[in-house]
């Protein structure tokens, strides 16, 4: 299908890192402004079962030094609520993220700690909000296609897949999410002959999306969508 008559979705990286903290209800807020039909997120679990939103499984960043580095496994919701990212910038919730983005952009919510699928289904079982997941851990994907078969799914690749088809069987996945410079028209075309599609990362360049568009791509995800979709 020629790139003029398709529809590419436009995927905010972690909301607007370029403009404000990733991962952060600020940063999904602007992504939204900045036109995003969706945004990609990581989720992680507090020590008490509560899903939250953010990249690394320890705290990245904070006001207080001493925060940096303290795993978000091992800190209840309660006291990560006293951590400040920023000046009053705080870990979302993902509860609190698909409240914001629920009937405003699609929420591709990618799972980075191991054995939280269960609370992973059940946050997006609470929202109104239009999800997928998807993960470098396609065990856990396939688990999530037990436990929620009807959450669309994705599998995350930083290599070359081997078999592409059989990822996709393994895990029912619906998206198949490559690194930027892993798109082959070979690729997308097998993509695309098994019902997926394909959501490159993170592409920053306009030129890299405009050739990742007429290969086939069926969205962009950017950290900053002023650069690849400029309005």
């Amino acid at each position: 299908m020629p790139a003029s008559s398709r529809t590419v979705e436009r995927i905010g990286h972690r909301g607007a890192p370029r403009e404000l903290p990733e991962n952060t209800l600020e940063g999904f807020a602007r992504a939204l402004e900045r036109g995003a039909d969706a945004v990609e997120l990581d989720v992680h679990a507090t020590s008490d079962g509560v899903c939250v939103v953010h990249h690394d499984a320890a705290i990245a960043r904070a006001l207080d030094p001493s925060c940096i580095g303290r795993p978000i496994a091992e800190i209840s919701w309660g006291d990560l609520q006293r951590i400040e990212l920023a000046p009053d910038v705080r870990v979302p919730s993902l509860e609190a993220v698909l409240r914001l983005l629920a009937g405003r952009a699609t929420v591709y919510v990618e799972v980075k700690a191991p054995k939280i699928e269960r609370l992973v289904a059940a946050a997006i079982a609470a929202s109104t909000a239009s999800c997928a997941v998807h993960s470098f851990d396609h065990d856990a994907i396939a688990r999530l296609a037990r436990l929620a078969p009807s959450i669309p799914r994705g599998i995350l690749f930083d290599e070359a897949p081997k078999d592409v088809l059989l990822s996709m069987q393994h895990t029912g996945a619906r998206d198949v999410w490559p690194h930027w410079q892993l798109v082959t028209e070979p690729l997308v075309r097998a993509v695309h002959e098994a019902g997926g599609r394909v959501l490159p990362w993170t592409v920053n360049a306009p030129a890299v999306a405009e050739r990742l568009i007429a290969l086939g791509a069926d969205g962009i995800c950017s950290d900053d969508l002023r650069l690849v979709f400029p309005r």
